[in-house]
């Protein structure tokens, strides 16, 4: 999260306006991600985790219908589903990116058709900043007659084959996330982006309620009518939060470019043979947006032990993530059907990563790795 005095001003002068929540911020807050990603319609919602839920229930996810997830994401993208009533099948992934890309959500269909179960909904989750495959993913989909999320969360700002992420390019709508760990911050707060504007009225409708306020629903006699038309939520996003979202979104490319710079400075400083024998390096790509910077540790028992010794050393690491099918609520799945997932799992650690990690902050990241390292520690 980087806030500067130009995001209080924004969020101050909404404060002293008329409106601070069903204004117009909201609205120019969207107009702008579509100007950024190029998706023709955006959905400012309360959370990422909304923007999930409304994706699925405008697409007409619902009770027994199934949707294939990555193993390696945050549990909201199956959670999504099932608050929908729907299954979440989980499929493997990458051990090296944690990402699942096409062959690996065609597993995930052969399990559902093996349970009898007909796939609604593939939905590839960007990892780190990089995007799956999305074109063909999206072959992959027509060819199931199911449609594609794109779980955009880790990937604003991300191009990969000239296409950019959330643009809805190869998919029928994208999520995004605002989390203040993200690429830009509302404080909480996410958006569904379409190029399909009967769902983007569709999901816009369910956000409030399911209530639409249309002209022709007026009279002479009752010119204030509105209609509740489905059964929605309460997922609104204030014009407090939006109009921060939109100063931040003004300096989007500098995040993303420092975020780059940053994930090259690591790259550099772990190219030695000592840190080699403990850790691998991800593969630099200048077209993520490095929302994450992983390292996969060559144990588990490493990787355990430098997280310890970090946190020791006043440096806080994480794991992006415990796989989705290990948690109580979805069964504690055995793992030996996603040896993918298990192996990414058990070596990867996220060192800090955001834009305003300052060169010397860094620097005592990788003095610290550096001293483990040394250590001898395995």
């Amino acid at each position: 999260m980087c806030i500067d005095a130009s995001d209080i001003k924004v969020v101050v002068s909404t404060l002293k306006s008329d409106f601070v929540t069903q204004g117009p911020r909201v609205e120019y807050f969207e107009n702008a991600l579509c100007e950024f990603t190029g998706a023709q319609y955006a959905v400012a919602v309360s959370s990422g985790t909304a923007a999930l839920h409304l994706a699925y229930n405008g697409l007409g996810i619902q009770t027994g219908d199934v949707g294939i997830v990555p193993s390696i994401t945050f549990v909201a993208t199956a959670n999504g589903l099932r608050y929908n009533g729907a299954v979440p099948v989980f499929c493997d992934v990458d051990s090296q990116t944690g990402i699942a890309d096409q062959a690996h959500l065609e597993s995930g269909i052969r399990i559902a058709d093996a349970k009898g179960r007909k796939v609604k909904v593939l939905v590839p989750v960007s990892y780190s900043g990089r995007m799956s495959c999305l074109e063909k993913i999206a072959d992959l989909a027509a060819r199931n007659n199911a449609f594609v999320v794109e779980d955009a969360a880790h990937s604003l700002g991300a191009t990969t084959d000239g296409v950019k992420s959330a643009s809805c390019t190869y998919s029928d709508a994208a999520t995004l996330s605002f989390h203040p760990v993200k690429h830009i911050c509302t404080g909480e707060g996410g958006a569904v982006l379409t190029n399909d504007k009967v769902l983007a009225r569709r999901i816009r409708s369910l956000r409030t309620h399911g209530i639409e306020r249309l002209d022709s629903m007026g009279s002479a006699r009752e010119p204030w009518a509105y209609s509740q038309l489905h059964l929605g939520f309460n997922y609104r996003m204030t014009d407090i939060q939006a109009s921060l979202g939109l100063s931040q979104l003004l300096r989007i490319e500098t995040f993303v470019q420092k975020r780059r710079e940053l994930a090259w400075r690591y790259h550099e400083a772990f190219d030695s043979e000592l840190f080699s024998h403990y850790f691998e390096r991800p593969e630099f790509d200048d077209g993520s947006s490095w929302h994450l910077y992983v390292i996969r540790f060559r144990s588990e028992e490493m990787r355990r032990n430098a997280y310890v010794f970090l946190k020791e050393m006043g440096i806080g690491s994480q794991i992006h993530y415990i796989p989705v099918y290990r948690h109580p609520y979805y069964g504690s799945l055995d793992g030996s059907q996603y040896p993918g997932a298990e192996a990414f799992y058990s070596s990867c650690l996220s060192l800090p990563m955001y834009s305003s990690l300052k060169g010397i902050e860094q620097e005592r990241v990788v003095n610290a790795v550096k001293l483990f390292c040394e250590s001898g520690v395995e």
